[in-house]
Parts: structure tokens; sequence; C-alpha cells
């Protein structure tokens, strides 16, 4: 009977159904976590205030499987078959790291592996960079190379973007729903059922996440690595698809358009990366200089900072695709050039609220100030 329905029909379901399976399983994940104790708890680098419950990937993974499971047609995208055993593993680790704390070389080798599930046996990989610094087609080794590189980058900046209520979720949801109007207009159905599944659990969540009070709860290390593989394969397909697609809309600065979609998580990771590195830390070590712990600085709350981040994405994502023509450079550097603007803006009225306070080198310092102030 489901294999009967219309395309748009399999769609509207598979985003019905993932929401729903969400919205349903979290309020019993949230009781299991408060009679466990399984909670993220306040401390010196975290924004929140309170024991929260930290499973809610469990509900966002259990809402995309069975959604995706049900609704897509497996056999026309043999990778999916690739993608649950994927998410399965990056779903363990992920639930592990949220009650037990994993190290985090061993977390790494964990979603290496994960990726590499998808790219040599799924075969979802670049196989061209679309003439960016004058290289089209990707022999085996590059490809593999690049493509694990690009995956391991887009899963931990979701990882590391899910500072606030609401921010990794809204994101997610934007950056699928674009990715799945796209697939829908050129007629890639599971993909658009990808998409859809996404968006309907993530939206449920969303609602627990940022308006929740009895069953507020966080998506965990489990929901935003998950949502990071997810996404980076929307990406890859995305890019793929533009290779030899040549209807209305083919797109080809695929991989500046594919960065400008990304653009917070993705800058805001290589951004911190930069920063710590520069100040002899290790790239991984956590702090508070993500771009939603700057505008926590400058007095906004959680869902204010989240509107602001995802309204400044989706904004860039209209003018990459407004001046997709320009071509692959000038859009990549349009797009680099807008959010060093934005941050160097925001970076500007932090030293002038706090120009005293800022004055301070210190990393220690510097915490004491963000603490007061978030």
């Amino acid at each position: 009977m489901i294999m009967q329905l219309n395309n748009e029909l399999l769609i509207i379901f598979s985003f019905l159904l993932a929401f729903a399976l969400v919205f349903i399983t979290i309020p019993s994940i949230v009781g299991f976590a408060n009679a466990m104790g399984f909670f993220d708890k306040p401390g010196n680098r975290k924004s929140h205030t309170r024991n929260t419950p930290n499973l809610g990937g469990i509900a966002t993974f259990a809402g995309i499987v069975i959604s995706l499971a049900l609704f897509s047609k497996i056999g026309n995208n043999p990778e999916f078959v690739f993608l649950f055993a994927s998410m399965t593993i990056l779903f363990f680790i992920g639930v592990k790291d949220d009650i037990l704390i994993i190290a985090p070389n061993k977390k790494l080798l964990s979603e290496l592996l994960a990726i590499l599930i998808m790219v040599i046996l799924g075969d979802l990989r670049f196989t061209s960079l679309h003439g960016f610094l004058g290289v089209n087609n990707l022999a085996y080794i590059p490809s593999v190379l690049l493509t694990s590189f690009v995956m391991i980058v887009i899963i931990n900046s979701f990882n590391l973007i899910d500072g606030i209520d609401g921010l990794a979720s809204g994101l997610g949801v934007l950056v699928s729903a674009t990715f799945g109007i796209w697939f829908y207009l050129t007629g890639n159905l599971n993909y658009v059922i990808l998409c859809t599944c996404v968006c309907g659990a993530y939206v449920s969540f969303f609602g627990f996440n940022v308006f929740g009070e009895k069953n507020k709860i966080f998506m965990g290390d489990t929901g935003s690595l998950v949502l990071g593989l997810l996404v980076s394969m929307m990406v890859i397909r995305f890019n793929q698809d533009n290779i030899n697609y040549t209807g209305v809309y083919s797109i080809q600065s695929a991989p500046a358009v594919s960065f400008g979609i990304l653009i917070v998580p993705m800058f805001d990771t290589l951004r911190v990366f930069i920063i710590r590195v520069i100040r002899g830390q290790s790239p991984f070590k956590a702090d508070k200089n993500h771009v939603h712990h700057r505008l926590l600085l400058l007095g906004f709350s959680h869902i204010e900072s989240t509107i602001i981040i995802t309204s400044i994405n989706a904004m860039i994502i209209l003018l990459v695709l407004v001046f997709k023509w320009i071509g692959l450079v000038p859009l990549m550097i349009m797009n680099l050039s807008l959010a060093i603007a934005l941050t160097m803006i925001a970076e500007f009225y932090i030293r002038k609220k706090f120009k005293d306070s800022l004055s301070v080198t210190s990393m220690n310092q510097f915490d004491e100030v963000t603490a007061k102030s978030a």
C-alpha cells in the first residue's frame, strides 16, 4: 500500500511520521532520563542553568530511521542500506558519550568508521571538484580522502554548534529543507524523503528543546552526530547530481553553494579551530568562543540568538542561490567575505560593550566574563 502512494503523499507522510514518533517518544525519554539521572549538568562552559536530559537524539534517530525505512525506495539508492549502518554506529557512540563521556580520539575513530562505510561500501563520494582549482574528475583515492574530510568536518560542525536551545535543530531543518526543495525540483525522490524525515524529526524536537518546560530535552551527541551525517550525505548527493544535470535547476557552482547553505556551522567551526590553534590550544578544546556564545555575551537570549543565527544563514542561502551564476571561486569569496564581515560586526559590539573586561588575553579570564554575561 505504501508503495502505491504518489510521490507527494510519500513526502508528506514521511514528514508526519517522523514528527509524530519524536513527539510521542520524547516524554518517555525525559521520564527515563530523570529517573536514571542522565542529565547535562550546568558548568563553566555550558550555557544552561539547570539539569536537563540530553538523550533527545534517541527520539530523532527512531523517527528518521523508521520513517525513512517505510517511505523511501531503498532499491533506487543502494547507499541507503549503508546509511542505516553508519547511523547506527553514530547512534551508539552518541548515546555512550551522552551518558558516560568517551575519549575524543575514540569518538573520532567511530566517526571515521561510519564515514568509510558510506564512502567505500556505499560508494557515496565526491567525484569532481566542478572545475575548482582547475580540477574536474577526481581519482578514487583523492575522492575518498576529500569526501571523508568533508564529512568529518560537517558532522563535527553540527556537534559543536549544538550549544544553545534550538540552534543545531533549527539549522538542520533549514539546511534539509533547502536541499529537499532542490531534490524535489530535480526529481530525486529518495533524497526528498530523507530531507523531509530530518525536517519532521527535528521540527518536533525543536518544540521540546526550545519551548518545553516539563519535557525540555537536549539532543546530545546522539542527535547532533546523526544530523551531521545526514546533512553531509545531502551535500555529497547535491554536488554529484549537479555534475551531469543540465536542467533549469542546474547549479554549476555546487561546492560554493553547498558551503553557503552550511555557512554558519562550517565557518564557525573553522573560525573557532583557527583561534584555538593560534592560542596554542588543541582545536578540540571546549570554550565559549562560538558564534552563539558571542550573541549571549551581547545579552540575547537562547531563542533570540537562534533566530538571529538561523535568519543570517537563511539570508546567505538566498544570496548564494541568486548569485550562483557568478562562478565557483567568486561565490566562495562572497561566502567567506560575508561570514567574516558579520563576525567582525559582532566582535565590534562585544568589545564596545565589554571594552574593559575583554582587554584581557587569558582564556580563563575570558571564560569568567562569558559566564557572567551568559
